[in-house]
């Protein structure tokens, strides 16, 4: 987390650059990002991955070049994606990092901490490194609302917590920890963050979930549909607190029951954009199902034959927004395929939509927690390094 602390160095050194209130300003935000987390208690979060243009902007916006040489700017910043390097104002650079008084904006979206660019793969890549803290509160209306109860909102936090805790360990050695999407978590920065979004982290802070003395995986999805998930069944590993277990609690959810359809065409165009020779699509067929009600396959019928797709990668071709989990039937009728379904997500491990009632009717936070990874126990991330 080298730049992190250079960065702040760095802008003490220049004061005069930028003006002595806009400085105050970051240092008075830096002080209290302290007080929720170290500085080395960070999080590195991949936020644009494979663009030729970003936009950067920001009060008082710094930028350092992997050498620590500042780069003099006009506002917004334009970078631009070069020969295995990056451009800002014609300046080539390996390397960018970004902080301003209050927050980067990243192509519009305000983010705490500092922004690093480099190139990468195809194109630029944004991450955004900032207290793991300002992160979870960041990230709570991306994936619940902060109007839930209280206990939801911190059950919440505990997990989203103990998934960052463990990809950051998983991947110590990578560009970044996480990813900003549904891949990992999803996180927009701090536009949306209010007073119950950081009171539900406040109130759990440097809490984690461990088994067996170690940070679980902390999987979670948004609607069970009744029963939630092995992780055996998506993954092929069995985890001992990843069982899946009965969820009746998530049934009054909008999302609990679902409909689509389209028609036989378009799922045939769907499927081979995805690899699969579907091609003369005639009908499709539920599989298999595992032992907790979820298809392990479908089956796809063709003018040639017919051939078998697992379950989730059904959904994945399909699209995620569309078969919204593996527990669904299907039919064909005059040329249309119509699916009915429960649930949304993957199913393992927490359902969002359950903990929800569960703190409607009075559970608490780590009641909520124990019933969705049996096994498990809250512990303070200090007493586990």
């Amino acid at each position: 987390m080298w730049f992190y602390h250079k960065v702040l160095r760095h802008i003490k050194i220049r004061i005069f650059l930028v003006g002595f209130l806009v400085v105050a300003a970051f240092v008075v935000s830096a002080g209290r990002w302290s007080n929720a987390a170290l500085p080395a208690d960070t999080i590195r979060v991949a936020i644009v991955k494979n663009a030729p243009v970003i936009t950067v902007d920001g009060d008082g916006l710094l930028a350092l070049r992997e050498n620590g040489a500042a780069v003099a700017l006009k506002t917004p910043a334009v970078v631009k994606a070069g020969r295995d390097e990056v451009v800002v104002d014609g300046v080539p650079c390996r390397r960018l990092v970004f902080s301003a008084a209050s927050a980067v904006y990243i192509n519009g979206k305000p983010y705490r901490g500092i922004a690093e660019i480099t190139f990468n793969d195809k194109g630029l890549l944004a991450v955004n490194e900032l207290p793991l803290e300002d992160y979870l509160v960041g990230l709570i209306n991306c994936e619940i609302s902060s109007t839930w109860p209280i206990e939801a909102i911190k059950a919440q936090a505990v997990i989203a917590r103990t998934y960052a805790v463990n990809r950051r360990e998983a991947r110590s050695n990578a560009l970044y920890h996480l990813e900003s999407s549904v891949i990992d978590q999803v996180y927009n920065g701090c536009e949306i963050e209010d007073k119950r979004a950081r009171r539900g982290v406040s109130e759990t802070a440097g809490e984690v979930l461990k088994y067996d003395g170690a940070v679980i995986q902390a999987f979670y999805h948004s609607n069970c549909g009744g029963k939630t998930e092995a992780a055996e069944n998506v993954w092929g590993t069995s985890i001992p607190y990843l069982k899946g277990v009965d969820c009746q609690y998530c049934q009054l959810s909008p999302s609990s029951a679902w409909d689509q359809k389209l028609s036989l065409k378009e799922l045939e165009e769907r499927l081979r954009a995805a690899g699969f020779k579907a091609t003369g699509l005639i009908d499709i067929r539920a599989g298999v199902r595992n032992n907790r009600g979820r298809l392990k396959n479908v089956i796809a019928v063709t003018q040639r034959g017919e051939f078998t797709i697992p379950g989730d990668q059904f959904r994945k071709a399909v699209g995620y927004g569309i078969i919204k989990s593996t527990n669904f039937t299907v039919r064909v009728v005059n040329g249309d395929v119509a699916f009915s379904g429960l649930g949304n997500g993957h199913g393992v491990g927490l359902c969002q939509w359950g903990a929800k009632q569960r703190a409607l009717e009075g559970f608490s936070y780590s009641e909520i927690l124990s019933y969705y990874y049996p096994g498990t126990e809250l512990k303070q991330l200090s007493d586990i390094r």
